[in-house]
């Protein structure tokens, strides 16, 4: 009888490097921002008087668009390159739009930061501080998950 050995090198998965952990982290924190931005809008529009049905298909988008997001960005964690692009494209180009565009047209309209800042009620500063903290943590994840040490873990993971 001939016993034939082996040898076998044991494969070590591939370290998640930190800023690819601290993008998926920003993705979540952008989900969440985003959640509690639908909730005082929600909020706010059924205290106004607006029956939830009304609501109801925008809030199932937004659920939809939530429940991607928090998909790619496990994978992304896992080193999934596609997860990177479509976070890029969808969230990183199409979201960013999304969140500046109405700030945006209403600066170009004339009206005064400032202004904004000194004569809004709680509710809308809250909203506002939400805002721009969705809007860092979508850039900050942007900005990580392309930085030098991202783009070798998604090339080592190819």
């Amino acid at each position: 009888m001939t016993t034939t050995m082996t040898t076998t090198t044991p494969t070590t998965p591939t370290a998640v490097p930190d800023p690819v952990k601290a993008a998926s982290a920003l993705w979540f924190a952008a989900v969440g921002a985003g959640a509690f931005e639908a909730a005082l809008a929600v909020g706010q529009a059924l205290s106004a008087g607006t029956p939830f049905s009304e609501l109801a298909g925008g809030l199932a988008v937004r659920l939809a668009i939530f429940a991607a997001a928090v998909f790619l960005a496990v994978m992304l964690r896992q080193g999934r390159g596609w997860a990177r692009i479509a976070l890029a494209v969808s969230l990183g180009v199409f979201g960013t739009v999304s969140l500046v565009i109405e700030p945006i047209r209403w600066l170009l309209a004339g009206n005064s930061a400032a202004t904004f800042l000194t004569t809004a009620d709680a509710m809308t500063l809250t909203f506002t501080v939400s805002r721009v903290l969705h809007l860092a943590a979508v850039l900050g994840a942007m900005t990580l998950m392309f930085s030098p040490s991202a783009n070798a873990y998604f090339r080592r993971k190819r």
